[in-house]
């Protein structure tokens, strides 16, 4: 038993079952036995390994992908450049690297990281030491400036609720306290408003995950975009409309029970991009797009191609194997999926099309 997990079991003790969301969010934010507030869960002696780590050719792609909209949006200085959940900076340390050729592109630019574990703000701030970066707690806190913003595998880390249908209505699926261990149970069935649309697509038995934090942090990125100019663009792994379960965890980089490890697993669920585009009122959003369809279109391959040029043996396999597992139909390329939010009225930026 984990030490979250035996506070978990009292709290559970005194109130009775918790939703999802709350789970979740203890399991990943608790100040003390948190996933997020006490460990750097990236790379090969981390948990998972997300794209910026498998290979620059990533970072530098949407670099060239951000620059390329700002000079379409003509150029706008000063703009905010930012990133919400930016793991240990290589993102952001590849997205500046890529653009430092652009003219006027890192005069105009103030970098803005959104991160909340201190452990994670101190390797950012290693990996880009030579940059004035400027740290917030929420996509709220950002200047009033146009905003160029990228999230990449951000919105499938934050809590969920689980709803499942029923002749009678809506179950949500809760956590709750079978002797020393967790267990998943059902609430009693009743009608939910926010899930009206869904009645018709879905039948009993069926899973629906709702995320209720994602639709204020879409809404405050669209309001921004709508009056000052710039673009999200959102890459993370799901689909355009939730069903199923889709809840995870992972611990050293194999897929472990959500309940069994409290506090010590990263927890994260698909993203319903569908519910994404729906909360952004006030702005244009792209057609969903397969990530390595995304890749490909903004040249990933020619820069490979230019990259294995200089490698050979073990370095050149490994480089290889990083392009393929960005792109790939059966690897990353299919499952992670991208969307942008731009003004109203542009045309699609790089990588999207009408």
């Amino acid at each position: 038993m984990t030490p979250l997990t035996d506070l978990l079991m009292r709290r559970l003790a005194a109130t009775g079952p918790i939703t999802l969301a709350d789970y979740m969010a203890e399991c990943l934010l608790h100040p003390a036995h948190g996933y997020y507030a006490t460990r750097d869960p990236f790379g090969a002696g981390g948990d998972f390994t997300t794209a910026p780590e498998i290979s620059q050719m990533f970072g530098e792609m949407l670099g060239l992908f951000l620059a390329q909209v700002w000079m379409d949006q003509g150029r706008p200085a000063p703009f905010t450049l930012a990133e919400p959940g930016p793991g240990r900076g290589t993102l952001m340390a590849d997205i500046l690297r890529a653009t430092a050729k652009v003219p006027g592109f890192h005069d105009a630019a103030r970098v803005h990281l959104i991160e909340a574990s201190a452990t994670l703000r101190e390797a950012q701030r290693d990996r880009l030491a030579t940059h004035a970066v400027t740290w917030a707690d929420s996509i709220a806190a950002l200047p009033e400036a146009p905003l160029f913003l990228v999230a990449n595998e951000f919105f499938d880390a934050l809590p969920i609720r689980q709803f499942q249908r029923d002749s009678a209505g809506w179950r949500e699926v809760q956590v709750a306290q079978d002797g020393q261990r967790l267990t998943f149970a059902l609430g009693a069935p009743a009608p939910l408003a926010a899930l009206d649309h869904r009645l018709a697509d879905t039948r009993p038995g069926d899973v629906v995950e709702l995320c209720p934090a994602a639709a204020p942090m879409i809404g405050e990125l669209a309001r921004r975009i709508a009056r000052h100019g710039g673009t999200a663009l959102i890459i993370d792994y799901g689909g355009w409309r939730s069903l199923g379960d889709t809840l995870q965890a992972l611990k050293a980089h194999q897929p472990v029970d959500p309940l069994s490890h409290s506090g010590e697993a990263d927890l994260t669920a698909h993203v319903d991009f569908e519910a994404l585009a729906r909360a952004a009122t006030g702005v244009a959003h792209t057609n969903l797009t397969p990530q390595g369809v995304f890749l490909e279109r903004l040249g990933i391959t020619a820069r490979a191609q230019a990259l294995a040029g200089a490698l050979s043996g073990t370095a050149l396999e490994n480089h290889v194997a990083a392009h393929r597992r960005l792109t790939h139909p059966q690897e990353m390329g299919t499952l992670f999926k991208t969307i942008a939010l731009t003004p109203k009225g542009s045309a699609p930026p790089p990588g999207f099309t009408p």
